[in-house]
């Protein structure tokens, strides 16, 4: 398979050319084009619809994606996601997996599996956008983001505090917790809300815009309108 990600950061598009009888799992509703060999399969995102609707609910995902297969020679397709950012791809290994965040799945190569990152109060993945996919395998994934990509690269020790709404991805390899910014007030009040602390070793994907902040900031504007509108 080969790829280019093209119009980076703000409105990236996935151009996949698939050799013959190559395959792809994408999103639904993440296509723009492709060429007419591709045959196309509609499926549940898991094996068993309980693990479907799982990962719709919780992970901001589809209950559906698709697979597109070369058939007859070379195939082509694009792939989009809805939110204006940049496209990343991340090597999934068996020793080397990722937490993403939920709508930031693209698409994948065969082999790559995914899971809801659940564990309960206990880590605190709860609100604040914190429902992660689980992406483990061995393949190819590609995430998509709001705004550009900011890489921090960890060391086993090394700690980075992230804005919940900034978090694209993290190796699995770190640890994490959810934790209130600051004391009750500052939490409160602030406009941070809560933030994961991350520990190394690993990668940390940021996403350089917070799409809570852009659609208040929407509110702002179409908010008198609206009100100006319902009062008639």
């Amino acid at each position: 398979m080969k790829f280019e990600i093209k119009y980076q950061p703000s409105y990236s598009l996935l151009d996949v050319e698939l050799e013959n009888g190559e395959s792809l799992t994408a999103e639904a509703g993440s296509l723009t084009y492709m060429s007419p060999n591709i045959d196309i399969n509609t499926r549940t995102r898991e094996s068993s619809i309980l693990g479907s609707l799982k990962t719709s609910i919780f992970g901001g995902q589809s209950l559906f994606v698709n697979d597109y297969k070369a058939l007859g020679g070379k195939g082509k397709l694009g792939l989009v996601a809805a939110p204006i950012g940049d496209i990343k791809k991340l090597e999934v290994t068996p020793g080397n997996g990722w937490i993403v965040q939920k709508s930031g799945y693209l698409a994948s190569t065969h082999g790559v599996d995914l899971d809801i990152r659940w564990e309960g109060f206990r880590r605190g993945l709860f609100g604040q956008g914190l429902f992660m996919i689980k992406c483990q395998g061995n393949g190819e994934l590609f995430i998509n983001t709001f705004g550009a990509i900011d890489r921090h690269e960890l060391e086993a020790g090394e700690q980075l505090v992230v804005d919940n709404f900034h978090l694209a991805a993290f190796s699995n390899t770190c640890e994490y917790e959810v934790r209130k910014f600051g004391n009750w007030k500052d939490t409160m009040f602030s406009g941070e809300g809560f933030v994961t602390y991350i520990d190394g070793p690993g990668d940390v994907y940021i996403q350089t815009k917070n799409l809570r902040e852009f659609v208040d900031w929407l509110w702002v504007i179409l908010g008198p309108r609206v009100s100006s509108a319902s009062s008639r």
